[in-house]
């Protein structure tokens, strides 16, 4: 079983684009509720700031599943190891739980960064590694290279975007899937569907997008800045959507709206 299914680690909550007081804050308010996975990245510049606002929970390190991604400035002999370390003297902690390569090594070839990604598994700076921007055929060539499980591929996944092929290679790779934009940065709530469904169980629109996503075996990520939204997005334990319920959602991924392509980021692979 992945770590992101273990405990309250299914429900992670994100740092990005936040930083200093407000980033403070927010995790301050996120552990207070309850969250206990935290996800960042060293392409985000707030390693350190995420580091401090952990330690000021006070919450036991044992308890905190933190995961950080490496960028592929660093994929290479020389940098990856060394910024691996720097992300961990950042966060304050001695061994990542979840060390993600943040994309797949632009032009393909990704067998040297995920060498590098199950060394720094190997020198015990990480407890679990895995992958993030991944498709379908690179999940299951990341397998066949890497000798330690990987236990996530953190894609963009929300009911506006069929990702089919994502999910039969998770079962097909036991790779399985985290998100990032969950609620689709918004775009969601223009459609009156979700919080029509969310109506009969007493839920929020948002709710109801994250629920989806975890019965799709997904395991969400979710960020916000304000408290009320913060317990919200951590709320969607107690109710499950109906197989009707999901059918009407399923639909929904014919939209087919993709937030991070090409035109966003130059050197994303070519999705599925």
């Amino acid at each position: 079983m992945s770590i992101y299914f273990q405990k309250t680690f299914q429900r992670s909550f994100g740092t990005f684009p936040l930083t200093g007081e407000t980033l403070h804050n927010a995790v301050l308010a996120a552990a207070e509720v309850g969250y206990r996975a935290f996800d960042t990245a060293q392409m985000y510049g707030n390693e350190a700031d995420t580091g401090a606002a952990l330690k000021a929970t006070g919450l036991a390190r044992e308890d905190l599943c933190i995961t950080t991604k490496v960028d592929i400035a660093h994929f290479s002999e020389a940098d990856f190891i060394p910024s691996v370390e720097q992300s961990l003297r950042d966060l304050q902690i001695d061994k990542t739980d979840v060390l993600l390569l943040h994309w797949p090594t632009p032009g393909g070839d990704i067998k040297l960064s995920l060498r590098l990604l199950q060394k720094a598994y190997d020198l015990g700076l990480a407890a679990n590694i895995g992958v993030s921007n991944y498709t379908a055929q690179m999940m299951i060539d990341a397998k066949a290279i890497v000798d330690a499980p990987l236990v996530t591929n953190q894609v963009e996944f929300h009911p506006l975007l069929d990702q089919g092929k994502l999910l039969a290679a998770a079962t097909e790779t036991g790779i399985p899937l985290a998100s990032y934009c969950s609620v689709a940065r918004g775009e969601v709530f223009k459609y009156p569907l979700f919080a029509e469904i969310g109506a009969s169980y007493g839920k929020s629109a948002a709710q109801v997008v994250l629920r989806w996503i975890l019965q799709k075996g997904v395991s969400i990520n979710t960020m916000s800045t304000k408290p009320e939204n913060i317990r919200a997005n951590f709320d969607v334990m107690d109710f499950t959507l109906s197989s009707i319920d999901l059918a009407r959602i399923d639909a929904m991924m014919a939209t087919g709206y993709r937030i991070v392509g090409k035109d966003l980021v130059p050197y994303a692979p070519d999705f599925d």
